[in-house]
């Protein structure tokens, strides 16, 4: 698997997919991407320096995502990231963090003493469907209680049952009160939850502007940012 990429564009960083222990939620509906997770923190760790090995420093910002939350990563593992952006020159890190975790954020903030990027994937603001259909287990009272814990969020785009006046809310809340965002389309995989062809199409052309967007990454493939796909057999 294609563990090191570079995304070159709006928010230019280095990215790696790293290995941690299984998810402290795991039973989002949609999701297969907990598959890659370890419980063994050992062989997590010596894989992950192999790909933290690799990190240049050349834009000044890494991003770390793993099948979970960085709270899943090994501390040796963290340990490491943490030397890789003293001796690159890493001056800023984005992390995801499932929503659980808002109240500890600042230890990782603390822990690695640079500016960081909370990212959670909160997948739509209509709660009804998150969480019933998503399974996402995430509850909260209004979009301004998660802008208060993190700078970016997830949206998941083009799930069988969304309508198109519930995107039009999510991408409204996402440019009117985050910092960052991340919109992904999603991909059929191995859970039952559908594509939508319909309302992707509808959204790629309602909103093809935000791909010149700076604060906002459009994923139209999981793979988009050079990650999770598979190495050439050359």
């Amino acid at each position: 698997m294609i563990r090191y990429s570079e995304i070159p564009h709006k928010q230019a960083r280095e990215i790696v997919l790293l290995k941690g222990g299984p998810c402290v939620w795991g039973r989002c509906a949609f999701c297969d991407y907990i598959q890659d997770n370890d419980p063994d923190p050992a062989a997590c760790a010596r894989l992950n320096r192999e790909v933290l090995a690799q990190v240049t420093g050349k834009y000044g910002a890494l991003e770390v995502i793993n099948s979970a939350s960085v709270f899943e990563l090994p501390r040796e593992t963290l340990c490491d990231i943490r030397r890789v952006a003293r001796e690159k020159g890493i001056n800023r890190l984005f992390f995801e963090c499932y929503w659980s975790y808002r109240d500890r954020l600042d230890e990782i903030r603390s822990f690695f003493g640079l500016p960081v990027v909370f990212k959670c994937g909160i997948e739509t603001f209509d709660g009804d469907f998150r969480n019933r259909v998503l399974k996402k287990g995430i509850v909260f009272q209004s979009p301004d209680e998660v802008a208060r814990y993190f700078d970016s969020v997830c949206l998941l785009v083009g799930v069988k049952g969304q309508t198109r006046e519930m995107i039009d809310r999510d991408i409204e809340i996402l440019q009117s009160r985050f910092r960052y965002g991340c919109i992904n389309l999603f991909q059929n995989n191995a859970t039952p939850i559908r594509r939508d062809e319909a309302l992707v199409q509808w959204f790629c052309e309602k909103y093809q502007y935000l791909q010149d967007d700076p604060r906002i990454d459009v994923l139209l493939e999981n793979t988009d940012f050079g990650v999770g796909g598979k190495q050439d057999a050359r």
